[in-house]
């Protein structure tokens, strides 16, 4: 039995308690989601394989499960967890991962893998924060879902990293591995020198407290590239791809706004968001310095720079990320964005987030993805009607 906190317990319970607890109780649970109806199947399911089940207690009361089964000689598959409504939000699946984890651990599998509807932002912010990496977006009978999957190999790990370009391979620890595995020539391991530390321009004005001695300076596009040209380098460990020779085109013409992150009067990091089209904005680019990160200056300065972006007039706000960057892919999610497509471009797998300032149009995308049902006032802006409802 695991102690949960709170008065939360959980402890391994057998398949047919498991089944038993999803005929009684799913409805609570899941009745809220929008499935397609397939009927009745024609052909048996496979053979489980190994399957592990446990029940979630509030005091002797079964207020919620978790289930996973063996799908490969390497691979369990987390296929279902449930909560009760009136026990969400208290942190219990957050608490649960650890030991779920553990246990797989010790079972000897190598991978773990589950899907979530992909704007289930409640589920997949302890994933990633538990280590699990974006891997796909798949359209099913029960919605859009994104695919994760956690390796407890640190060699595997790192390898999707150098996959998504986040990361350069180095001949150092798991990395190395990484490489060899990959059949790659590690990299060396020398890095720029460190160049020193950079002033604050003074044209940058006074800012907006970040807490901690951090603050946020609304800077000209001309002074935020001055800025990132000295400190690219220094800023990024990501692999693009090296184009041979400058764009031929001009880029395209649209509003820019940038600022840079300060601490004591130097330069910490940078900001820059420009126009996409006639109601989006793009945050191209944000980095923190390396001895800034870590902090919780990013989730601080994100609803800052998302507030003036909302009051130039955007009803949506885009961006993309390495897949494998859960240090930023985090607190995106816990501030509103939601995963909205997969892209393989120069820099090399990115993931699409998107954030609506609009209620309506948050839940248009909760009943896209399958989270939500549509009824009258839900669905009417993507015309979808439930039929109870007429």
């Amino acid at each position: 039995m695991t102690d949960l906190g709170g008065g939360y317990t959980a402890r391994r319970i057998t398949l047919e308690s498991y089944r038993e607890a999803c005929a009684r109780l799913e409805d609570r649970i899941f009745g809220g989601n929008w499935l397609y109806s397939f009927g009745p199947a024609a052909k048996a399911p496979p053979p489980l394989g190994e399957n592990f089940s446990w029940g979630v207690y509030c005091g002797t009361e079964l207020v919620g499960w978790s289930h996973a089964h063996q799908r490969d000689e390497r691979t369990v598959y987390m296929a279902d967890t449930g909560l009760l409504p009136e026990h969400q939000g208290r942190g219990l699946y957050t608490r649960l991962l650890p030991a779920l984890l553990e246990t797989f651990r010790t079972a000897g599998y190598t991978l773990v893998q589950s899907h979530h509807r992909a704007t289930n932002n409640r589920v997949i912010v302890p994933k990633l924060r538990a280590g699990f990496l974006v891997q796909g977006l798949s359209l099913y009978e029960g919605g859009l879902n994104v695919a994760l999957t956690l390796s407890l190999d640190p060699a595997y790990q790192e390898a999707q990293h150098i996959r998504s370009g986040f990361r350069a391979p180095d001949a150092r620890g798991a990395r190395g591995e990484a490489a060899r595995r990959l059949g790659l020539e590690p990299a060396g391991t020398r890095r720029p020198a460190p160049l020193p530390p950079l002033r604050l321009p003074e044209s940058s004005g006074p800012g907006e407290d970040l807490g901690g001695g951090y603050s946020l300076h609304p800077v000209s596009y001309e002074v935020y590239y001055d800025i990132y040209t000295q400190l690219e380098q220094s800023a990024y460990s990501s692999v693009s791809f090296d184009w041979p020779a400058p764009g031929r085109l001009e880029a395209p013409a649209g509003r820019r706004y940038a600022w840079l992150i300060g601490h004591q009067g130097e330069v910490a990091g940078w900001q820059m968001s420009r126009q996409w089209d006639r109601r989006t904005a793009y945050m191209v680019n944000t980095a923190l310095l390396p001895a800034h990160r870590g902090q919780g200056v990013y989730s601080r300065l994100l609803p800052v720079v998302l507030r003036a972006l909302e009051a130039e007039g955007y009803d949506l706000v885009r961006s993309h990320h390495h897949a494998t960057n859960n240090a930023v892919l985090v607190p995106k999610l816990r501030a509103g964005f939601c995963l909205q497509g997969l892209q393989v471009d120069d820099h090399g797998v990115m993931a699409v987030l998107m954030l609506s300032f609009s209620e309506a149009y948050r839940e248009a995308m909760h009943v896209r993805s399958g989270l939500l049902k549509p009824h009258r006032t839900r669905g009417a802006g993507l015309g979808l009607t439930s039929r109870k409802e007429g």
